[in-house]
């Protein structure tokens, strides 16, 4: 499954919200330095889709603020 992801780093705390379309907004408590927002990012992404962190990969966008990220499945 790939979905789109729009992240947004140094928030206050962490909150995933969903768009009707599909898409997800992501707030991370990582700065996005030397990849803690991405790891942060895979982290939450495995907690709620309830997957290893292993499962799940940035396909496009590793410096951006818009992600495409895969999540395979068990």
């Amino acid at each position: 499954m790939k979905i789109q992801v729009k992240v947004k780093p140094n928030s206050k705390q962490q909150k995933i919200e969903q768009a009707v379309d599909g898409s997800f907004t992501i707030r991370l408590q990582s700065p996005p330095v030397e990849g803690k927002a991405n790891q942060e990012l895979i982290a939450l992404l495995a907690k709620k889709f309830k997957v290893p962190k292993s499962y799940i990969q940035i396909k496009s966008g590793l410096s951006s603020k818009n992600k495409l990220v895969e999540i395979n499945s068990i």
